[in-house]
């Protein structure tokens, strides 16, 4: 898709396995806003089949409706460009860049707790990968072998423009991705990719030139740059917003119905009154 220069372009891109909620609609009002004058696209992320459902989709569309919010179609699925992500990881292969896993996340953790390897690492994958099965052929999950992706990026510089909650220019150091990140994952059984690669690949797809989306994906942003490095695709500006909490200071989650929007909006909430509960 072409996207004007002058024109912003963002996207919201949930997923249908619950209702939305309130952090959902912070996430779709502040993509919405800030494509304002430009274009507000919908993305469906419904990789996880064993949970998606079309009832689900069916109301992200009546929610979004009911706040104000008019999107730009097609409505990308991500179940409907499996062959697309399946030849990003073939381009990526043949570089030599990942390796087959076939370690639960049991195993993961077993391995890690070892004495030798010292305390666990956190980072935006997950636990740091201890490479396992670096180098083997079989396995249902697909590595990135962030050692050799460093390698064939030897010289370029992996950086990216943030305007939200940490907003500055950030640069991607080899030390940290492979401290913090280590072997991401590029593709699941019975998914087809992983959020990391599927991400990426939508974004230049659909042309989006500022990517929103709550602050705990901030992170993650550092493995996106090094993936579209990669795969030869743009990086976008990034604008990370706060999350909507609850009174434990939790960020909310689909299982909280009790703060789903359909919720409010049966108990005769307006659009003006969501707005103002996420804080706007």
């Amino acid at each position: 898709m072409a996207c004007s220069a002058k024109l912003k372009r963002t996207r919201f891109a949930p997923s249908p396995t619950g209702p939305l909620h309130l952090g959902h609609a912070m996430a779709a009002i502040v993509a919405f806003e800030r494509a304002d004058p430009g274009e507000f696209l919908l993305r469906i992320e419904d990789l996880d089949q064993s949970r998606a459902r079309p009832h689900w989709e069916a109301q992200i569309y009546d929610d979004l409706a009911w706040l104000g919010l008019g999107w730009q179609t097609p409505v990308i699925r991500q179940s409907e460009r499996l062959n697309i992500y399946a030849q990003a990881i073939d381009k990526l292969s043949e570089l030599g860049l990942t390796y087959h896993c076939s370690c639960t996340r049991a195993d993961i953790r077993a391995a890690l707790a070892a004495p030798q390897e010292g305390a666990p690492i956190l980072g935006p994958d997950g636990l740091v990968y201890p490479g396992t099965c670096r180098g083997k052929t079989s396995g249902d999950t697909i590595r990135l072998d962030m050692a050799r992706a460093l390698d064939h990026l030897k010289g370029r510089t992996l950086s990216f423009e943030e305007s939200g909650t940490q907003a500055g220019y950030y640069t991607a150091t080899e030390d940290w991705l492979l401290t913090h990140c280590g072997d991401v994952v590029l593709s699941r059984k019975d998914m087809g990719a992983a959020y990391h690669l599927a991400v990426v690949i939508d974004d230049a797809a659909q042309g989006i030139t500022e990517v929103t989306r709550g602050e705990d994906l901030f992170e993650a942003t550092f493995i996106h740059v090094l993936v579209q490095a990669l795969l030869e695709l743009p990086t976008p500006q990034y604008h990370h917003h706060r999350l909507v909490r609850d009174e434990a200071g939790k960020r909310l989650a689909k299982r909280d119905d009790a703060r789903a929007i359909a919720t409010y909006r049966a108990e005769g909430a307006s659009p003006a009154d969501i707005r103002k509960m996420i804080g706007f």
